[in-house]
């Protein structure tokens, strides 16, 4: 094994998937939107972990603005 090795050489290219990596975060949801977000994904076969950023991540896709109002 050599003493000392070129690290910059060895590999000159980027990490194709750094911009794939997901952060752990901690969010509070209410039971029912997660239990809607179970059922959901039961009927899809994926996690509704996945499921979830799978929709939050369409909604920055799209650019979509949440729209609320208090009856």
């Amino acid at each position: 094994m050599r003493e000392e090795y070129d690290i910059e050489n060895l590999n000159p290219r980027k990490n194709p998937y750094s911009k794939r990596l997901k952060k752990q975060i901690t969010i509070n949801i209410d039971n029912e939107t997660i239990d809607f977000f179970k059922e959901q994904s039961e009927d899809a076969g994926i996690p509704y972990q996945t499921l979830i950023n799978l929709y939050l991540t369409d909604c920055a896709k799209q650019k979509k603005q949440l729209r609320m109002s208090w009856k």
